[in-house]
């Protein structure tokens, strides 16, 4: 009888951890515990983003934690305003699939005018549908874009470099995306980059040419959050972003995932000259 309970008790703990697993896997972009710089604050974990991005505190309580659509919505202007908080500063279509199609209506929707915070997060745009995100001075006041894996390559990049309305920027998200370093070299070359203060590059193959241009990117000197994580940095790269004479207001520097070896990255760390420097996350 002992043994017969215990089974049923093993059998009831499997089950219960199988029905939590989609509770705690929030994303293999979050977790990842940091590595403080030597004499910076204690050490945190590189946690991802919270939302306050995607929405505030509007109706729909903003982040980004909608479930998935297996496709774009029936009728997506209405689907646009439901999206959009009740002062018309914030629209969170993470997730929505929208598409280059729904990038059109978006850019035509006069309630758009006064949207700050922009997040896009994984709706199929490709650089199609950022041409006509850059294109539209509907989008002139945005501060806060997200384009989160909507495959923008480099072409895309140059065009948010360039855009006319897109001079306001302070947070700049374009993980997993595919810009490379040579969308790298545009972006940060361009003055739409100057009052950046967070700039997520994450999973976009970026390797020491993208790392050498934004430590030397003169218009980056008010960026206090950079993260490059799951990209092809050296040390090389890393020397560079840690030496930056222009990254002066930097405070945190995520570098986890790269190709630094781990036997060079405290000497790297201790010799650093960035002088805000907080928090440096590298495991």
């Amino acid at each position: 009888m002992k043994i017969r309970k215990k089974i049923i008790q093993i059998v009831l703990v499997l089950g219960w951890l199988i029905w939590s697993l989609p509770v705690f896997a929030i994303g293999d972009h979050e977790g990842h515990p940091g590595k403080s710089a030597p004499g910076s604050a204690k050490t945190g974990k590189h946690g991802g983003y919270s939302g306050n991005h995607g929405g505030g505190k509007g109706k729909h309580g903003g982040g980004h934690g909608y479930g998935r659509r297996k496709g774009p919505p029936k009728d997506i202007p209405a689907h646009i305003i439901e999206r959009m908080d009740k002062d018309g500063t914030k629209i969170n279509l993470n997730g929505s699939q929208i598409g280059v199609k729904g990038m059109k209506i978006l850019a035509s929707t006069p309630d758009l005018k006064n949207i700050v915070s922009l997040a896009l997060q994984t709706n199929k745009l490709g650089d199609e549908g950022v041409r006509i995100l850059c294109e539209s001075d509907t989008f002139q006041h945005v501060e806060k874009l997200s384009l989160w894996g909507n495959d923008v390559s480099e072409k895309g990049a140059k065009m948010i470099a360039e855009s006319q309305n897109l001079r306001n920027l302070t947070e700049l998200m374009l993980t997993r995306n595919k810009l490379g370093d040579e969308g790298i070299v545009s972006l940060v070359s361009s003055e739409n980059s100057k009052n950046l203060l967070l700039l997520d590059l994450s999973a976009n193959k970026i390797g020491d040419k993208g790392a050498l241009a934004i430590a030397n990117s003169p218009h980056l000197s008010n960026l206090k959050t950079l993260d490059l994580y799951n990209n092809q940095i050296t040390e090389k790269g890393m020397e560079a972003l840690l030496n930056s004479k222009y990254l002066k207001s930097l405070e945190l520097l995520v570098l986890v995932r790269n190709e630094i070896n781990p036997d060079k990255i405290d000497d790297l760390a201790k010799n650093k000259t960035l002088p805000n420097l907080r928090r440096l996350e590298m495991f």
